[in-house]
């Protein structure tokens, strides 16, 4: 139990819930009027893999630099939980979960699945060369939309791409806000953000447009799908909280960061399952 907790810990195992509501609801917008239990079990197996591979490759790629950083210092990686070995077998063990559970899914998931893998394990490399480094993060998590409408229904179509576009800014929104953490240490590092790039208070304003950004495409997208009104309430609630997000952030005080970024994010996508599932079923 306690190898399987020091595993949880090290991927943040919690934090998938940020995208996998995302993944439902590209998958259920694929639904014609069949739903089918075998396709939900799958995604849900691809997705938790792709990002169990993803966060470790993260730590790996990342221990020298966590080391000497203070807020990421006791990581399992850098503290030695877990060894560099453990951490290679359970990346590789994770990606071919994922190749497995594509493959069972559909012959288009699984061509398409290493598109998905080069995004999932690159992204990490992003931050030493460029500021667009939480683009490229919310790029690689439009995947689960996008994979969830492949898995379904076996092809792709305009309105998840739209909903793909809000994932990649909104994504990109919140990260920037994290970075804010980091700034001097990405300086002395020689490591990229916009935060470090731009400054502080650019950075928030940079964070703002990428959520108002996010937001139109959100209802293009609803718009597309054919929801109904009751969705837009939803919408409505979902910018509530994007309000919130920034609300609680002040270039000057980052003592609510995490409540800005682990809560209200997650508040953000279980609304939206709910609010795509009501605006197509209910």
């Amino acid at each position: 139990m306690n190898s399987v907790k020091k595993f949880l810990s090290m991927i943040k195992f919690e934090h998938t819930i940020f995208a996998l509501p995302f993944a439902y609801i590209g998958m259920m917008m694929g639904f014609n009027n069949e739903i089918s239990i075998r396709v939900i079990v799958l995604v849900t197996i691809a997705m938790a893999s792709a990002r169990s591979a993803a966060m470790a490759l993260n730590r790996i790629i990342d221990k020298n630099i966590d080391a000497m950083n203070e807020r990421t210092k006791n990581r399992e990686l850098v503290t030695g939980k877990v060894s560099l070995k453990e951490a290679y077998l359970f990346t590789f063990i994770s990606i071919v979960i994922f190749e497995i559970s594509t493959y069972l899914i559909n012959d288009l998931a699984f061509k398409l699945s290493p598109v998905a893998l080069f995004f999932v394990l690159t992204y990490s490399y992003t931050k030493r060369f460029t500021w667009l480094c939480h683009l490229y993060l919310g790029a690689t998590d439009a995947i689960a939309p996008l994979g969830g409408y492949v898995s379904s229904a076996n092809g792709l179509n305009e309105a998840v791409w739209f909903l793909a576009a809000f994932v990649t800014f909104w994504i990109a929104g919140f990260d920037v806000l994290y970075a804010l953490q980091d700034v001097e240490f990405d300086k002395t590092h020689s490591l990229h953000s916009i935060p470090a790039k731009f400054g502080a208070k650019p950075a928030l304003h940079i964070a703002k447009l990428f959520h108002i950004t996010a937001f139109g495409f959100l209802l293009y997208a609803m718009y597309l799908f054919g929801l109904n009104l009751i969705a837009y309430i939803g919408a409505l609630i979902v910018a509530v909280l994007l309000f919130v997000e920034h609300t609680l952030v002040d270039a000057n005080d980052l003592k609510k960061i995490n409540l800005a970024f682990f809560n209200i994010n997650s508040y953000i996508s279980i609304v939206l399952f709910f609010t795509f599932l009501v605006g197509k079923y209910g």
